[in-house]
Order: C-alpha cells, then sequence, then structure tokens
C-alpha cells in the first residue's frame, strides 16, 4: 500500500512547516554550485505547495531565508534574492485557490524582491485554500525581541498592565499571529535542529526529520512525513486516557 493509501484524509495536520535543507549539499553532490540546488529547491516549493493543497492542508509555512543567511557568500545572497522574484509564479496560486503571506524582517530585503512578493499578497488575498506562507529573514530570536520590544513599550506607555501578558497575548503579537501553531514540523537534510525557526510556535509540535534533500522531497515524502503524524499521540501535557 502506498503512504497515499495510508493517509487519513479527515485527520490531515492544519498546519505544516518546513525547514527546507539540503539544497547546497544535493548540488554538490552533482558537481554544480549551491545556487544551482537552490534552483531545484524552488521547483519542488511549486510541487509541495500543490499536493499539501490537494490533501488539504490549510497552512505551509517555509523557512526559506534565515536572518543569519544574510552572512553568506554575496554572490548566493544575491542568487537567492532573484530566484525568490523568479520563483513566485501566480499561475500556481491562482489554478490551487491558495492565498500567499510573508513573515520575517522583509524591510530588510531589497526593494524589487519587497515589491514582487507584496503584489503576490494582494493578487491571491481573496483565495481561501490553503495560505503558503515564507518565512523571510526569519528567525525566532529576531521575532521574539521584536515581539517583547512592543510588549515593553504598551507598557511603558500605560495601555497594558503587566498581569495582563500573557502566552495568547504573547502569540497574538507574533508575526504568525493570523494562522494556528504547526500541528507538524518536517525537516529535511538529515539535520536535527530547529536553526531558530517557529521555536515559540512549536512548542508542542510533531517533528518529524528526514535523510532526504529537499530537492528530493516529492509528493511521496510528504505523504510519508503526514502518515507518521498521524500514528502519534498527541497529548499536549495530559496522559492517554485524558485525550
Amino acid at each position: 500500500m502506498s503512504y497515499k493509501e495510508e493517509i487519513d484524509i479527515n485527520r490531515i495536520p492544519k498546519h505544516i512547516a518546513i525547514i527546507m535543507d539540503g539544497n547546497g549539499r544535493w548540488a554538490k553532490q552533482r558537481g554544480q554550485e549551491r545556487c544551482f540546488g537552490h534552483q531545484a529547491g524552488a521547483e519542488t516549493v511549486h510541487v509541495i505547495a500543490e499536493e499539501a493543497a490537494r490533501l488539504g492542508v490549510k497552512y505551509l509555512t517555509l523557512y526559506t531565508f534565515s536572518t543569519e543567511n544574510w552572512g553568506r557568500p554575496a554572490n548566493e545572497v544575491a542568487a537567492l534574492m532573484g530566484l525568490l522574484v523568479d520563483s513566485i509564479e501566480e499561475e500556481i496560486f491562482m489554478k490551487n485557490n491558495i492565498s500567499f503571506r510573508v513573515i520575517g524582517n522583509i524591510n530588510q530585503l531589497p526593494e524589487n524582491v519587497r515589491n514582487s512578493l507584496n503584489c503576490c499578497v494582494e493578487r491571491t488575498s481573496a483565495n481561501n485554500g490553503m495560505c503558503l506562507v515564507l518565512a523571510l529573514s526569519y528567525s525566532s530570536r529576531w521575532e521574539l525581541t521584536e515581539t517583547t520590544k512592543q510588549i515593553a513599550k504598551e507598557v511603558q506607555q500605560g495601555t497594558l498592565s503587566i498581569e495582563e501578558i500573557t502566552d495568547s497575548y504573547i502569540s497574538s503579537h507574533l508575526t504568525t499571529n493570523f494562522m494556528p501553531d504547526p500541528d507538524l514540523l518536517i525537516r529535511t537534510g538529515g539535520e536535527l535542529r530547529l536553526s531558530n525557526y517557529l521555536m515559540w510556535q512549536c512548542a508542542y509540535s510533531e517533528l518529524y526529520f528526514c535523510e532526504t534533500y529537499w530537492p528530493d522531497f516529492k509528493e511521496e515524502e510528504l505523504q510519508k512525513a503526514i502518515c507518521e503524524f498521524q500514528k502519534r499521540e498527541r497529548r499536549f501535557g495530559k496522559i492517554s486516557e485524558q485525550i
């Protein structure tokens, strides 16, 4: 039986977050430059977005470019920025009823990239199927630092008391406040870490790590991850009898 046939369509994770790792190593294995791997990885984004939408996932958040990635070689950063603009194909969004959002410090991005992203956000805003979210110039430490500053300012101005600061209040000030926390976090490429990604939001996410490099992570790999997710018991600190 294939993974596709094993999936319980009534228990699809509402929000899947993915750390798309392995583009560079995938390219190196083929004797190519890292940018070749990023190009292949961009094609995989289209494949996985369409499959996730078909399965009924409501939110798909992809770790595309971290705040730490600005420290990579300038030519690689420039290539990634150009790829962002070239790979945003609105036809895929419209054909699959997918809306588009971005989280992160987008003010750091080049103007042409920001304009392209904002245009896609606007043009897909009426779509009510899956929401594809790109985490760009994003890191959890940046997000939590900015949120802390914002909340501290409210306290300083007297519009918020310390007693009013709760988990839900903090969540409402994060860049992800328009969507639920991830049910499933997938990391490709064999590494076993969160890499500063959605650390607050993934407190109770199910974690799935695989050796497959991102360019090779196709529909069956996503189906396999969802099957594994559906085998797990999510207790959220309780015991089995309470679920």
